[in-house]
């Protein structure tokens, strides 16, 4: 095969979940002896054209702001687009690609993949992460009808769907999507890496750890205030918080007035993935009560490392799917997560063993998964 990568932002150079995913697949496709282009912006040093670790890194725009105030911006998104579309247009009618793999977000994206894909029959693959629905109100505030009519707009538009998760699957369906026309490929893990990763130095881990960005959806307030319940029937348990975000100075507010404050550690953002890895290696219990999962790949990362992982059953979160009967799901309250932040640390262990569940996320499974469908798209299968 020979693929097209579209995503304006590219891993290594900026690493987000979806950009590492492209990163992922597109290396062990390479590897496995396909043709690999990712078109993006030129976030790397060097010529427009480059190749890095066996795939080709392909500049259609150059590197700008990704944000303003806080949030993605969309004339960064709708430019991106406009400089795409001719070239892929070029590369597709002059056969060089045998499928296009557009990252959804930010939509624009996918309009012009599609627009350049007219009159040829290379077919458009999409890696649908999360559907917004009604949190584009939350998202963008007056400007939400712009984003749900992007969102409505993209879906419509002839594609191959992948999601990655089921939940997401049923969200892309709820829109309009035919739900056997969706195809799952989860988001990944290097099981290897995690494994391997150093643990902190001693006086430096904690009992109990979360790991994300610090927003509403997180749910870390009511994580704060159930450690803070069950923290006298453990005697020094310890809860370590890696994260940065808009809540930071009310969750940090929050915990210095709690009854157990010595106990918890706010650490903000490490700069090292693998420092937050060997965080988890040196955690018993891992806890995320987020309502808000597209995938949840942190709940992966810690079955991985050998972590008991509790998170919430929640219709907009995808943790039931990931953890199974590996961990604890709770309700999003503050009760129901102290009761199961209690039975982790007293030792009771989960039907399934964690390190095994994980296996299943290893990126050479998946991979492996993704080239089928990639496949079946390009054979008439799909």
């Amino acid at each position: 095969m020979n693929l097209a990568f579209i995503s304006n932002v590219v891993y290594p150079y900026i690493t987000g979940g979806a950009e590492k995913r492209i990163h992922e697949i597109a290396t062990r496709l390479s590897q496995s002896g396909h043709d690999v282009t990712i078109y993006g912006r030129r976030f790397w040093d060097g010529p427009e054209e480059t190749t890095h670790e066996g795939v080709t890194l392909s500049a259609v725009a150059p590197e700008t702001d990704l944000y303003t105030d806080d949030r993605r911006s969309i004339t960064e998104a709708l430019d991106f687009a406009a400089r795409l579309a001719y070239p892929l247009a070029k590369r597709l009618h002059d056969q060089n690609h045998d499928l296009v793999v557009a990252s959804v977000f930010p939509y624009f994206p996918v309009l012009s993949s599609k627009l350049a894909a007219l009159g040829t029959d290379v077919p458009v693959v999409t890696t649908w992460h999360e559907v917004w629905g009604d949190y584009w109100d939350d998202y963008l505030g007056v400007l939400a009808p712009f984003g749900k009519f992007t969102e409505h707009l993209t879906v419509r538009v002839p594609q191959h769907p992948i999601a990655v998760s089921g939940i997401t699957a049923d969200r892309l369906a709820d829109t309009g999507r035919d739900r056997d026309t969706i195809e799952v490929v989860p988001n990944g893990i290097d099981v290897d890496q995690i494994r391997n990763a150093p643990r902190p130095d001693e006086g430096d881990s904690f009992d109990v750890l979360f790991a994300g960005r610090l927003i509403a959806d997180k749910n870390v307030s009511t994580l704060l205030d159930a450690f803070d319940r069950v923290a006298d029937d453990y005697d020094d348990v310890t809860l370590g918080v890696v994260g940065d975000g808009p809540e930071f100075d009310h969750l940090e507010r929050q915990a210095s007035a709690l009854d157990h404050t010595d106990r918890v550690s706010m650490l903000g953002f490490l700069d090292e993935y693998e420092d937050v890895l060997g965080q988890m290696r040196a955690a018993d219990v891992f806890a995320s009560p987020s309502t808000r999962e597209g995938f949840g790949i942190t709940y992966a990362e810690a079955m991985a490392a050998d972590c008991t992982v509790i998170g919430v059953q929640h219709p907009e979160s995808a943790a039931s799917e990931v953890i199974g009967d590996a961990g604890y799901l709770a309700e999003p309250t503050v009760d129901s997560v102290a009761d199961s932040l209690s039975r982790a640390l007293a030792g009771e262990t989960p039907s399934t063993e964690p390190t095994k569940r994980a296996e299943q996320y290893d990126w050479d499974s998946v991979a492996d998964q993704a080239e089928k469908a990639y496949q079946r798209a390009i054979d008439g299968r799909w």
